[in-house]
Formats: structure tokens, sequence, C-alpha cells
């Protein structure tokens, strides 16, 4: 117990010690040992690599998984060391509805076909934004993880230990200068002209006290320099390990582009793939939309958008080819409506009638277009009130 009770006076006086030398050294009633410059550069280049090594951490986290409270969930199940359940990717949960809407409203029809296709699709992105997730994790977050949570923390505490070797050591060289400063004003303070012997016997046995003094500081002087000596190597140690930290985090930054990359590319296939299954397809739905036909007719409009349309419209409408043969002695004013697939279009550019079949347009205009049975893909019936002519489909965008 006495032990005990001893060991805390003196790790309390310790602490009392560095304390003042610390507040000391703010008010600049100290000096405080400086550390050389390539020391001091190798501190600063560490706080630098750590600082963002957290916010790339972080921010891959944010890229990785966007939801923070799935976030939260996953670091409080790291934390208490349990496993994180599996969780459904965004890609794999609408390949769900979708299958379950296309079984609902019919997996037979064009919609549902559709449906049943995009499903399979997204379900293949979101098995492979599961794989990269995955490969993410283990080849990139994971390294960083460990530098911060292992060698980071490692030279946190030998920076820590190495302050406070430095603390005792200023604490020391200033006891050292104040019993000096004391052993020499006891050395002069005797009067030879004193009449009192007494006082040359204290004078006597002050400087003998502070010459004891003097001799206790510069040992502990010693051992606190040789103390700080030593610490100082071994954080530099560590500090100069922040290169080989850099080349770890370099090859797992390859890695991770590579993941990157395999994953973008499977997305790409995977989309390219359905984009072909569509377009095989879309000459038997858009009709049937249309015009409740299954022939083939039109391609599709709605993957085209307005701006690659600009790019690629013609200059102009050629009388040539407009209708096949027959259809140019049909009157426009005289042809009804289909009682069903009629749709409302947006006009996209002006167009100017080339002739009395044509109806003329002007963008950002609503008009009603619909198609007859061996029309030419390329041309519309369109209706704007009581005039009605052939619009071309390049100007058009359909909305519903």
């Amino acid at each position: 117990m006495d032990f005990n009770m001893k060991k805390l006076a003196s790790d309390a006086g310790i602490f009392f010690t560095r304390a003042v030398q610390f507040t000391e050294e703010k008010f600049g009633q100290a000096e405080k040992t400086e550390l050389d410059a390539h020391f001091e550069n190798l501190l600063a280049r560490a706080d630098s690599t750590k600082n963002w090594t957290e916010k790339i951490l972080r921010q891959t986290e944010v890229l990785l998984q966007p939801n923070p409270s799935a976030r939260v969930e996953e670091f409080l199940y790291e934390k208490l060391d349990r496993k994180v359940p599996s969780r459904v990717t965004n890609g794999e949960l609408l390949a769900q509805y979708m299958a379950e809407a296309a079984s609902e409203l019919g997996p037979t029809t064009p919609y549902g076909k559709t449906l049943i296709k995009v499903a399979e699709a997204e379900k293949r992105l979101g098995a492979a934004e599961r794989d990269f997730i995955h490969t993410a994790s283990i080849n990139f977050l994971t390294p960083l993880r460990n530098f911060l949570e292992g060698d980071w923390k490692t030279i946190s505490k030998e920076r820590r230990l190495l302050q406070n070797r430095r603390l005792d050591l200023d604490a020391c060289k200033a006891r050292l200068k104040k019993a000096k400063a004391a052993e020499a004003k006891a050395t002069t303070v005797p009067d030879f002209q004193e009449t009192r012997p007494r006082n040359y016997i204290l004078s006597a046995s002050a400087s003998a006290l502070w010459n004891d003094e003097v001799d206790k500081a510069e040992q502990e002087l010693r051992v606190a320099q040789t103390e700080f000596d030593r610490q100082a190597e071994v954080t530099r140690l560590l500090l100069e390990g922040i290169s080989s930290t850099h080349v770890n985090h370099l090859r797992c930054l390859h890695e991770f582009v590579e993941s990157q990359t395999t994953y973008y590319a499977q997305c790409y296939r995977h989309m390219l793939d359905l984009q072909k299954q569509l377009g095989s397809s879309q000459g038997a739905i858009f009709p049937g939309t249309f015009v409740g036909t299954t022939e083939p007719a039109s391609p599709p409009l709605s993957s085209t958008s307005p701006t690659t349309t600009a790019a690629t419209m013609p200059a102009g409408p050629s009388g040539a080819g407009l209708a096949p043969p027959g259809e140019a002695a049909l009157r426009l004013e005289e042809v009804a409506p289909p009682a069903s697939g009629t749709r409302k279009a947006r006009v996209l550019y002006d167009y100017e009638a080339a002739d009395s079949s044509e109806l003329a347009l002007l963008a950002d205009e609503l008009i009603t277009v619909y198609s007859l049975p061996g029309m030419d893909p390329d041309w519309l019936i369109g209706e704007r009130g009581n005039k009605k002519g052939k619009v071309p489909v390049t100007y058009l965008e359909l909305l519903s």
C-alpha cells in the first residue's frame, strides 16, 4: 500500500512538473527544446497523411454506401464484432419490384415482357455492384482503416511520449539553470565586514547545499536527455515508415481503380445486352401501343434524346418516299383516327410543310398523333384542332 501511495505521489509530481513547464512555455516564460527541421517535416507529412486518409476513407464509404443509416448500422456491427447482415442492393430491389409488377400486370403483354427483361438486367447490375463493394472494401478500405487504427495509433502514442520526454528535459534544464543561479548568488552573498561569525557559517552551508543541488540537477538532466534522444529516435523511425504506408496505399489505389473499371465494364455489357434485347422487340411493342397491332412499324422514339435527334435529323423532308404507292391519292381529311392508339406528342423543332398533305409544326406545341396500317414508319398522322397532316417522327417527342 505504501509503495502504491509513493508511486501515485511520484506520478502526480511528474504530471505537475510537466503541466507547469507546458504552461510556462505557452506564456513564453520558459525555453523549449526545438526539434530539427527534418523531424518537423516528418511530423507534418505524417499529419497530412492521416488527415487525407480519413477523408478518402469516409468519402469512399459514402460512394459504396450512400445511405447514412446503413453506414451507421454497419459501423455498429463492426464495433460489436458481429457479422454485418447481407443487404439487398438498390438494383436488386428494383429488379424484384419490376418482376412482381410484370407478374401482376401480365407477363405476356409487351409491357410485362419488357419489365421482365429489364428486371433481369437490373438484377445483374445489382450483383455486379455487390461484388464491387465487397472487392473495394477488402482491397482499399481495409488497408486504409488498418493504418488509422493500427500504425497511426502507435505513432500518436510515441509522439505523446516524446512530448512528455521533452517536457521533462526542459524542466530539468530550467531546474539546473535556477540551481546554478542560486549557487552563484550564495557564493557572492557573504559579507567579510560582517561582525557576526554565524553569517559566515550559514553562507558556507547554503553554498554547499546549492552545490549539491546543481550536481543532482545535472544528473537528472543527463538522464532526461538520454531518454529524450532514445524516444526521438523511436518516433523518427515510425515517422519515416510513412513512406512505406504511401507505397502500400498506392498499390491499394490501383486495385480500387481496377475493381471499379471491372464494375463499370460489367454494367456497360449488361446494359448493352438489354438495349439489344429491347431493340429487337421494339417493333412489336410500339405499334401495339399506337394502333393495337403487332406488325412491325417505326423504331422506338423514346430512346433518342432531343439533342441526339437534332444532331441526326435530316435537313429537310423529301417529297419522294413519304408514302407507299396508292397512299398519295388518300385524302387525309377523310381519314378518321383509330378508336384507340392515339398519343400526345410535343414538337421538338419548327417544321414547314412541303405540300398540302403535311402539317406545319411549331416548336414546343402539343399535337395528337397516330399511325395507319402500311404507313411509312418515319411518318405519323398529326392533328391540331381541325387541321390534319403528315408529320416526321424525328421532329416529335411522344408523351403518352
